[in-house]
């Protein structure tokens, strides 16, 4: 990890190279001073998506600042620091002015993508949530994911779409999470109430001294702090995911993102991102059966670059559910790929063989063309590479 002079400020790096981005933005860049949602920070970072998505690149938005839209509107009727009820409350009443604002802001569709951690740690939601948000990145819309504050009681004590944001980098196959705050870095320690706090420009690893270094909240009207946003990078790390922290509150700051330079910190990735979603499908246990292929999906498969589909499916053995963990095995039994499987057992019996041009004549719906998603799948005839992703 490098440190910087106090007296220095933060010089530009580049980004890592990315495709596909999550950019988290917090409440103390949404919320106006007398109360409710302002687009003074919100204008360029929205500016920024937008020249991102004119270069080819895709990002998706994970944006508090619900609570704080829905207490403006209640502010005769609700006092400070009412009870999680009430938040709960003013986080429903409040969505509808958080994604307008969004919207004004954006020259593209806005939809709203509401999740709990609960919904990314069952397999089936999962696969759902990353279907949705694969769909709407193809369908050229924004995306805005926020925490189901209304109903996810433990998380809204916890406050973190920093963690959040972070497991849907993973969900997405991102490839950098940017998280804009109202602090320009990382530093030794807090800056407001130590002068000699040094700016970090790189960190290698999020340790226990890194975590140390992490201060309170930052704002009134926000749930999180530093150190919620050092788990988000551990996690993200963990994944494979580089993390840009920066300041939301500086336009120089924001600029330079679209130039692909970072003025902040820039916390390093555990390893390569589908290194690690490789290692897990590998080694996460499997539902019980397995799926028998025919001796060209098996080839293809194994090729790395190829997805499972129905017409390759010779027998489903055992019974799982869509979204499980499932092994896939040639006419022999030898293990070829373990993937998770976009059908169910019942429902990949009856599409054995079929071309997936009929998967919504035969079930009389569709969950996609593949009965498990390149992306989802990780092959077991060759070694992990470094050089190993998705298309």
């Amino acid at each position: 990890m490098n440190f910087e002079p106090a007296r220095h400020a933060l010089v530009e790096q580049p980004l890592p190279a990315w495709r596909r981005a999550v950019l988290k933005v917090g409440s103390n860049l949404l919320a106006a001073d007398g109360g409710g949602l302002t687009p003074r920070y919100a204008e360029a970072l929205a500016a920024f998506i937008d020249v991102s998505r004119d270069e080819g690149r895709e990002v998706i938005l994970v944006s508090s600042g619900a609570v704080a839209a829905g207490r403006a509107l209640l502010r005769q009727h609700v006092p400070p620091g009412s009870d999680l009820a009430a938040r709960q409350a003013l986080a429903a009443l409040g969505q509808a002015p958080m994604i307008a604002l969004w919207q004004s802001l954006s020259t593209r569709p806005v939809a709203q993508v509401l999740l709990t951690h609960d919904d990314l740690r069952n397999r089936r939601r999962y696969l759902n949530a990353r279907v949705t948000l694969r769909e709407l990145l193809t369908l050229d819309v924004l995306a805005v994911v926020n925490e189901n504050d209304t109903v996810a009681v433990d998380e809204l004590k916890l406050g973190d779409n920093d963690n959040l944001a972070a497991i849907v980098a993973a969900l997405v196959d991102a490839d950098l999470l940017l998280i804009a705050s109202d602090i320009d870095a990382l530093y030794s320690a807090d800056p407001r109430l130590d002068p000699t706090a040094r700016p970090m420009a790189h960190v290698d690893a999020v340790t226990p001294e890194i975590l140390a270094m992490a201060g309170g909240t930052g704002s009134s009207v926000g749930t999180g702090g530093m150190r919620t946003k050092l788990e988000a990078a551990a996690k993200a790390a963990a994944a494979g995911i580089p993390t840009a922290l920066f300041s939301g509150r500086d336009d120089v700051a924001v600029g330079a993102l679209g130039r692909g330079y970072l003025r902040g910190t820039l916390f390093a990735a555990g390893g390569t991102r589908m290194q690690a979603r490789k290692y897990w499908l590998r080694h996460a246990p499997a539902a019980p059966g397995c799926i028998r292929v025919d001796a060209g999906a098996a080839r293809a498969l194994a090729s790395g670059r190829a997805s499972l589909l129905p017409g390759g499916v010779l027998e489903v053995a055992g019974e799982f559910h869509r979204g499980d963990l499932v092994e896939i095995v040639d006419a022999a039994d030898r293990p070829v790929a373990r993937g998770l499987c976009q059908y169910g057992a019942a429902e990949v019996r009856r599409l054995s063989g079929r071309h997936s041009r009929d998967i919504e004549h035969i079930l009389g719906y569709s969950y996609g063309a593949e009965v498990v998603h390149r992306d989802d799948l990780a092959t077991l005839a060759q070694a992990e590479t470094a050089g190993e992703r998705s298309a």
